[in-house]
């Protein structure tokens, strides 16, 4: 069995003791990740808006989100001003490469992208992740060759900046195997390799998934036919769900899983790019998740 780690890092809590915490535990197992940082502003205050969406007063109520994200970062943007994450954590973020993971672009502003940029004009959207991308280069001194949506939000604006910017793959969306996305009849250049596995935060708090049955549920999900892609979050399993994770992480040992970095795996796919299938991009609700994100369709 196959499995691909991608870190999602959403907030500067979470970049200044989640990474570290992760990248020295990666280390100790000797296995590789994906890192995507949140580049710009930490505006995490400002997603109080999202109260009005379907399903968020029960995320909330059983993820405990306030000991999961703390005090500071729930009022960054409103109370408090946003800290930009690159110009704080750029030491941080270089050790990570330094460490020998593989880094790439969560956003620029989290908040923005997962809010809003389903409705942002192209122009919108070009700023919004160019600015990403400056940053990144900036902080790494090459370009990106990879990102993945806050919220798994997407659309076709966002896909033709991805293509633009000429990624090697991308990781937006929910499903079940590598697939060039195709959004309203249009195909993109840019392969997606979607999670495939439930994320802890759609889990933690539910009566069927008490803590000591989470490890047994993920075994259970890992398919010996494609690759397995784990998103985790560096303020959940980086911070205080990190004995879970590592009890994840012991679990697949034992089992032998083989733990595969996704750009070896993006680049492996693309030597026979007339093989990798279309897939339309579909919002749907997923179990365990407010709201639409993006998922593998047919």
């Amino acid at each position: 069995m196959k499995l691909a780690l991608k870190i999602d890092i959403d907030t500067e809590r979470g970049t200044r003791v989640g990474v570290p915490a992760l990248v020295a535990l990666l280390r100790e197992f000797s296995i590789p990740a994906c890192f995507l940082f949140s580049l710009g502003p930490d505006n995490t205050g400002k997603a109080i808006r999202r109260v009005f969406r379907p399903g968020f007063f029960k995320k909330v109520s059983r993820t405990s989100v306030v000991s999961m994200y703390g005090v500071r970062t729930l009022l960054n943007g409103t109370l408090l001003p946003a800290p930009h994450i690159g110009r704080k954590h750029a030491g941080v973020m270089r050790a990570v490469r330094e460490a020998g993971f593989e880094t790439g672009i969560h956003c620029n502003d989290h908040f923005r992208w997962q809010d809003y940029v389903r409705t942002m004009p192209i122009e919108k959207v070009r700023a919004e992740f160019g600015a990403a991308l400056a940053e990144y280069e900036r902080i790494f001194g090459t370009r990106a060759l990879t990102a993945g949506a806050p919220g798994w939000q997407t659309c076709v604006n966002a896909r033709q900046v991805y293509d633009e910017a000429d990624l090697l793959y991308s990781s937006d969306t929910r499903g079940r195997a590598p697939f060039f996305p195709r959004i309203d009849g249009r195909v993109f250049n840019t392969l997606e390799i979607p999670s495939t596995l439930p994320t802890f935060d759609e889990l933690l708090g539910r009566p069927e998934f008490p803590d000591d049955k989470i490890v047994a549920h993920y075994m259970s999900l890992l398919r010996e036919d494609a690759l397995n892609v784990f998103t985790l979050h560096a303020e959940i399993e980086g911070m205080m769900k990190a004995p879970l994770f590592r009890a994840l992480l012991e679990a697949c040992r034992e089992a032998g899983v083989e733990f595969v970095r996704l750009d070896d795996c993006a680049r492996e796919l693309l030597k026979s790019r007339g093989t990798i299938p279309v897939r339309d991009i579909v919002m749907a609700e997923i179990d365990g998740r407010s709201g639409f994100v993006a998922t593998e369709g047919e």
